[in-house]
């Protein structure tokens, strides 16, 4: 069963997000259950990252045991959380179950939970728990009844790119409602030592020790002071002098009142530098592409002043010849100079082609017609030069030698399945050549490039009602 099978669906979504920091706050496995006919069934589980995990199979997609069906359906009816009291053993280590309901923020009195939380704690290898661990469990009880009251994750909260974002493990400092740091983990006071706090970061205000640094909010974005003072659930970049630490701030309530924050700090300088590097080498990538198709480009030109000049009509349609294959893979360049995916849209290239081809054309005429069906989808930059050019070939050949001077349909259809991609392009032209199939030297490219380059196959055949069909193969 899945998320989308229940209503609530957007809410859980946005719980989900969140779900690993609150079993790394809390310490516990966390499994999500949503009502199923009449019982629960796990639809999602996280594992914390600072504590042994208690369950060491997935169980998402089964139902839980009788045990915990209980505490589940108490939160469920009650309405509240069902902290579990007593002791259990599961795979053989003890631990300790609760449920707590999960409500949207429309939660009202007469409101049914959309799902119920399990937390599972695994008390097999406790120990005496150290300052971290009480402040942890502590933040990780509140996020949990937040959960139950429907005001967790915050509604407002920005939606800035999870690339670099903060985790409990990285960094976490807890604030009062004033701003003032209550508790920082041994993590977080590193990151603020690197980037210039001198001694402990307890018992001071977060935002004025961050404003004292050196070029201390030199670029930010408007969310920051909110994020330093923990009145605002947002997430931003705050670079010091040769630093970028990574900021999230998530305001603590109970009863709908807020009462502290706590704020999760990441140092993302390498990280940033890494994006920078990526950036520029993108826009060096798009450069090239963009200087490769302007040469194509002047050497079909040069190619076409050559084909104007000369009088023998055989060294005419060699150049055109040149010039339509030069400018073939001259389009694929500039569609690839407008992006630096690792897959373009050849349907953008091959409509272009489409109108490039009878434009140079040796025996071009205006009654030529070229129709397209289908799709080629997405295709890998490194084959959509090969295919170009081979596309290029059969549809000239199309033209100048299916249909010759008369009128005429050229006609390209593409089917593509999950691993094959079939391309159809016939005319209703005089058809095959006897005896002539294999010896041009547009069929001889054909032929190299589908079989060597794409690893596909590629056949002509002559259809009862006339023409030509060329049928192309290409494993994907």
């Amino acid at each position: 069963m899945g998320v989308k099978a229940f209503e609530g669906e957007s809410w859980i979504s946005a719980v989900l997000a969140d779900w690993q920091l609150v079993a790394d706050s809390a310490f516990s496995d966390l499994v999500l259950w949503v009502p199923i006919k009449s019982s629960f069934e796990a639809i999602s589980h996280a594992r914390p990252a600072g504590a042994p995990t208690l369950f060491y199979r997935d169980i998402t997609g089964s139902a839980p045991r009788s045990d915990w069906a209980k505490q589940i359906a108490k939160a469920w009816k009650t309405k509240k959380p069902s902290v579990g009291t007593g002791l259990e053993r599961h795979e053989g280590s003890a631990s300790r179950i609760s449920a707590y309901p999960v409500f949207s923020p429309d939660k009202t009195a007469d409101s049914s939970p959309i799902a119920v939380i399990t937390r599972h704690t695994n008390l097999g290898e406790s120990r005496m728990p150290n300052k971290l661990q009480l402040n942890f469990v502590a933040i990780g009880d509140e996020l949990l009844n937040m959960i139950a009251e429907g005001c967790f994750p915050t509604v407002e909260a920005g939606t800035a790119p999870k690339r670099g974002a903060p985790r409990a493990q990285d960094g976490l400092i807890r604030l009062d409602a004033a701003g003032r740091v209550l508790f920082a983990s041994p993590s977080a006071l590193s990151v603020f030592n690197a980037a210039g706090v001198e001694g402990e970061l307890e018992g001071r205000l977060l935002a004025e020790t961050v404003k004292a640094l050196p070029s201390g909010f030199a670029q930010v974005d408007e969310g920051l002071p909110l994020i330093l003072t923990g009145k605002g659930a947002w997430r931003s970049d705050v670079e010091f002098e040769g630093q970028t630490v990574s900021l999230r701030s998530i305001p603590m309530m109970s009863e709908k009142t807020r009462h502290g924050a706590i704020v999760l700090c990441r140092d993302v300088t390498q990280l940033r530098v890494r994006d920078r590097e990526l950036i520029t080498k993108d826009a060096t990538i798009r450069e090239i592409h963009h200087r490769v198709k302007n040469n194509l480009q002047t050497v079909a030109s040069l190619l076409r002043i050559q084909t104007r000049q000369t009088s023998s009509e055989e060294v005419k349609d060699s150049l055109a010849q040149a010039m339509r294959r030069v400018s073939a893979i001259a389009v694929v360049h500039d569609v690839l100079s407008e992006g630096v995916d690792q897959e373009v849209s050849f349907d953008q290239i091959f409509r272009r082609i489409l109108v490039l081809v009878p434009e140079t054309a040796v025996s071009f005429h205006s009654t030529v017609k070229t129709e397209f069906e289908g799709s080629f989808g997405e295709l890998p930059a490194e084959r959509s030069t090969s295919l170009a050019l081979v596309l290029t070939e059969v549809v000239s050949n199309a033209i100048e030698h299916g249909l010759g001077e008369k009128p005429g349909t050229v006609k390209v259809v593409a089917e593509r399945t999950k691993k094959l991609l079939r391309v159809e392009v016939e005319d209703d032209g005089v058809g095959l050549p006897e005896g002539k199939l294999g010896s041009g030297l547009g069929t001889q490219i054909v032929k190299t490039l589908v079989e060597s380059e794409l690893r596909g196959k590629i056949n002509w055949t002559s259809p009862i009602r006339g023409g030509t069909r060329v049928v192309l193969e290409i494993p994907l």
